[in-house]
Protein backbone atom coordinates (compact mmCIF):
# COMPACT_ATOMS: atom_id res chain seq x y z
CA UNK A 1 0.00 0.00 0.00
CA UNK A 2 1.40 2.97 -1.05
CA UNK A 3 0.33 5.92 1.43
CA UNK A 4 1.47 8.98 -0.63
CA UNK A 5 -0.89 8.61 -3.70
CA UNK A 6 -4.18 10.19 -3.56
CA UNK A 7 -7.14 8.99 -5.51
CA UNK A 8 -9.30 11.28 -7.47
CA UNK A 9 -12.18 11.89 -10.39
CA UNK A 10 -10.61 12.23 -13.40
CA UNK A 11 -11.46 15.76 -15.81
CA UNK A 12 -10.89 16.54 -19.04
CA UNK A 13 -7.54 17.75 -18.35
CA UNK A 14 -6.12 14.39 -17.23
CA UNK A 15 -7.49 12.43 -20.60
CA UNK A 16 -3.72 12.83 -22.01
CA UNK A 17 -1.79 11.38 -18.99
CA UNK A 18 -4.39 8.47 -19.16
CA UNK A 19 -4.24 7.56 -22.51
CA UNK A 20 -0.68 7.34 -22.64
CA UNK A 21 -0.75 4.77 -19.76
CA UNK A 22 -3.38 2.76 -21.61
CA UNK A 23 -1.25 3.05 -24.44
CA UNK A 24 1.87 1.36 -22.63
CA UNK A 25 -0.71 -1.19 -20.75
CA UNK A 26 -2.98 -3.05 -23.90
CA UNK A 27 -2.76 -4.19 -26.49
CA UNK A 28 -5.69 -3.14 -27.90
CA UNK A 29 -5.86 0.32 -26.27
CA UNK A 30 -9.04 2.59 -26.48
CA UNK A 31 -8.51 5.89 -28.45
CA UNK A 32 -7.87 9.19 -27.30
CA UNK A 33 -11.32 10.47 -28.57
CA UNK A 34 -13.01 7.49 -26.65
CA UNK A 35 -11.35 8.62 -22.94
CA UNK A 36 -13.21 12.29 -23.84
CA UNK A 37 -16.06 10.78 -24.27
CA UNK A 38 -15.90 9.42 -21.26
CA UNK A 39 -15.59 12.60 -19.60
CA UNK A 40 -17.64 14.42 -21.60
CA UNK A 41 -20.69 12.71 -23.08
CA UNK A 42 -20.78 9.24 -21.12
CA UNK A 43 -23.38 9.85 -17.93
CA UNK A 44 -22.58 6.66 -17.05
CA UNK A 45 -19.12 6.91 -16.89
CA UNK A 46 -16.71 7.20 -13.98
CA UNK A 47 -13.18 6.88 -13.84
CA UNK A 48 -10.38 6.92 -11.02
CA UNK A 49 -7.02 8.20 -10.93
CA UNK A 50 -4.56 7.18 -8.70
CA UNK A 51 -1.79 10.24 -8.42
CA UNK A 52 1.61 10.10 -7.05
CA UNK A 53 2.87 12.93 -4.62
CA UNK A 54 4.81 14.61 -7.41
CA UNK A 55 1.03 14.81 -8.93
CA UNK A 56 1.60 12.70 -11.59
CA UNK A 57 -1.65 10.43 -12.89
CA UNK A 58 0.08 6.23 -12.49
CA UNK A 59 -3.05 4.57 -12.61
CA UNK A 60 -6.49 5.03 -13.37
CA UNK A 61 -9.92 2.51 -13.08
CA UNK A 62 -13.15 3.45 -15.34
CA UNK A 63 -16.80 2.07 -14.85
CA UNK A 64 -19.67 2.50 -16.03
CA UNK A 65 -22.52 2.47 -13.74
CA UNK A 66 -26.05 1.74 -15.12
CA UNK A 67 -29.52 1.10 -12.77
CA UNK A 68 -27.63 -1.00 -9.83
CA UNK A 69 -24.87 -2.78 -11.80
CA UNK A 70 -21.54 -1.06 -11.93
CA UNK A 71 -19.29 -2.62 -15.23
CA UNK A 72 -15.39 -2.19 -14.54
CA UNK A 73 -14.26 -0.73 -18.81
CA UNK A 74 -10.25 -0.75 -17.84
CA UNK A 75 -7.97 -0.37 -15.22
CA UNK A 76 -3.97 0.18 -15.30
CA UNK A 77 -1.13 1.45 -13.12
CA UNK A 78 2.52 2.64 -15.16
CA UNK A 79 4.73 0.05 -15.15
CA UNK A 80 7.21 1.57 -12.38
CA UNK A 81 4.37 1.81 -9.82
CA UNK A 82 3.46 -2.07 -9.90
CA UNK A 83 3.86 -3.77 -7.14
CA UNK A 84 2.26 -0.73 -4.40
CA UNK A 85 -1.11 -1.74 -4.25
CA UNK A 86 -2.20 0.89 -6.71
CA UNK A 87 -4.51 -1.37 -8.67
CA UNK A 88 -5.96 -3.33 -5.52
CA UNK A 89 -6.57 0.68 -4.17
CA UNK A 90 -8.06 2.06 -7.40
CA UNK A 91 -10.52 -1.35 -7.19
CA UNK A 92 -11.58 -0.82 -4.01
CA UNK A 93 -12.19 3.00 -4.12
CA UNK A 94 -14.37 2.01 -7.44
CA UNK A 95 -16.30 -0.30 -5.79
CA UNK A 96 -16.80 2.00 -2.60
CA UNK A 97 -18.31 5.06 -5.24
CA UNK A 98 -20.02 1.98 -6.78
CA UNK A 99 -21.60 1.03 -3.47
CA UNK A 100 -21.65 5.17 -2.92
CA UNK A 101 -24.65 5.63 -6.04
CA UNK A 102 -26.53 2.14 -4.72
CA UNK A 103 -25.03 -0.12 -7.08
CA UNK A 104 -25.53 -3.82 -5.99
CA UNK A 105 -23.45 -5.81 -8.20
CA UNK A 106 -19.84 -5.28 -10.47
CA UNK A 107 -18.19 -7.27 -13.16
CA UNK A 108 -15.49 -7.04 -15.21
CA UNK A 109 -14.12 -9.44 -17.50
CA UNK A 110 -10.07 -10.29 -17.59
CA UNK A 111 -7.42 -12.18 -20.15
CA UNK A 112 -7.72 -16.02 -19.06
CA UNK A 113 -4.14 -15.78 -19.08
CA UNK A 114 -4.01 -12.17 -17.00
CA UNK A 115 -3.62 -14.85 -13.14
CA UNK A 116 -2.46 -11.60 -11.33
CA UNK A 117 -5.41 -9.78 -12.25
CA UNK A 118 -7.73 -12.35 -11.37
CA UNK A 119 -5.79 -13.16 -8.34
CA UNK A 120 -6.37 -9.57 -7.10
CA UNK A 121 -9.70 -9.90 -8.13
CA UNK A 122 -10.50 -12.86 -6.07
CA UNK A 123 -8.80 -11.11 -3.16
CA UNK A 124 -12.12 -8.60 -3.49
CA UNK A 125 -14.09 -11.08 -3.43
CA UNK A 126 -15.03 -11.39 -7.03
CA UNK A 127 -16.25 -15.04 -8.33
CA UNK A 128 -15.68 -16.65 -11.53
CA UNK A 129 -18.97 -15.69 -14.08
CA UNK A 130 -18.25 -17.53 -17.04
CA UNK A 131 -15.98 -17.04 -20.39
CA UNK A 132 -16.73 -14.64 -23.30
CA UNK A 133 -15.24 -16.85 -26.25
CA UNK A 134 -12.98 -14.68 -28.38
CA UNK A 135 -13.12 -11.24 -26.61
CA UNK A 136 -10.41 -9.51 -26.80
CA UNK A 137 -9.93 -8.26 -30.58
CA UNK A 138 -6.11 -8.02 -30.55
CA UNK A 139 -5.47 -12.03 -30.75
CA UNK A 140 -9.23 -13.55 -29.77
CA UNK A 141 -8.12 -14.72 -26.52
CA UNK A 142 -11.56 -15.32 -24.02
CA UNK A 143 -12.28 -13.09 -21.14
CA UNK A 144 -13.41 -14.77 -17.65
CA UNK A 145 -15.81 -12.13 -16.24
CA UNK A 146 -16.06 -11.84 -12.66
CA UNK A 147 -18.68 -10.23 -10.26
CA UNK A 148 -18.75 -8.98 -6.74
CA UNK A 149 -21.77 -8.30 -4.69
CA UNK A 150 -21.70 -4.86 -3.76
Amino acid sequence: MSSNVMYRKMVSDDVPAVYEIELATFSAPWTLDSFYYEVHENQYAHYVLAVDADGSIIGFCGMWMVIDAAQITNVAVVEAARGRGIGEELMRESMRIARQHEMEVMSLEVRVTNTVAQNLYRKLDFQDGGIRKGYYTDNGEDALVMWVNL
